[in-house]
């Protein structure tokens, strides 16, 4: 795999991963143009990508990891642990079926159905003048839409966001919420898939140097997506979205 082809998909993967944009969906839609690397060793890769991705909430949360395990807070990491389980459990059960979404035959209604959450989460929160405190309800919402996000094209932290915002939770809280639920997910879908994958054909530097960019990326892409969170500025990625579902419809059809 070429130098600017990894850093390409790296710097790609960092900014879309928070961005709710979905960097499932343009990753697969990027390796699907440019055809440079096989099936196997794009399942390594991508899960290096996301590695690197989720080192940079390691990073920048560092303190509120830490302090989620002290005893005030442990009720947050129960909620947390519990927010992970639904995708976790779908990942596991269903891994045959979600492969086949990755055919690239689902991005067009992924994109379309972020597209379509992102200005009802943007009105709703807007309308919501009181914020309620984060709780339980909130975090299983997110947890559920997790699960939903599994299909390429559906960004995940469009769809948490949107699960927090609709039950009226705070919107700082529902962003740390869940960009920290983006830990434990990648992590353990890392480990799942290089314990069940076998041995990988890209070497270990082409590798590092993949999840480095997407560490620096996703640090930048972090405080972009808090503050369009902070604002509830969402249509610009709404219309973004619908600019290359029609691109992907064009280069399809004609």
């Amino acid at each position: 795999m070429a130098i600017w082809l990894v850093i390409l998909l790296g710097a790609v993967q960092g900014l879309t991963e928070f961005l709710p944009v979905s960097s499932s969906g343009h990753l697969l839609l990027l390796q699907r143009c440019l055809g440079d690397a096989s099936a196997k060793e794009n399942m390594y890769f991508d899960l290096a990508l996301h590695v690197g991705s989720a080192f940079a909430v390691i990073v920048a949360y560092r303190t509120k990891i830490l302090s989620l395990f002290r005893k005030g807070n442990r009720k947050k990491l129960a909620w947390l642990v519990i927010a992970t389980l639904p995708a976790a459990l779908v990942g596991v059960l269903f891994q045959s079926r979600l492969s086949a979404l990755f055919s690239g035959d689902f991005l067009l209604f992924g994109f379309l159905t972020t597209a379509f959450l992102l200005p009802v989460c943007e009105w709703q929160a807007k309308r919501v003048i009181h914020p309620k405190p984060f709780t339980f309800r909130a975090a299983l919402c997110m947890g559920i839409m997790q699960a939903v996000a599994v299909i390429p094209g559906l960004s995940r932290s469009g769809s948490t966001i949107f699960g927090g915002t609709l039950v009226g939770a705070e919107r700082e809280e529902v962003a740390d919420f869940s960009f920290l639920m983006s830990v434990p997910i990648i992590l353990g879908g890392a480990a799942y898939g290089a314990l069940s994958g076998g041995g990988g054909a890209l070497p270990l530097s082409t590798l590092a140097l993949g999840a480095l960019t997407a560490f620096v990326f996703a640090s930048v892409a972090l405080v972009w997506a808090k503050r369009a969170i902070k604002h509830a500025r969402y249509y610009g990625f709404a219309l973004y979205l619908l600019g290359l579902s029609a691109l992907l419809v064009f280069f399809r059809y004609f």
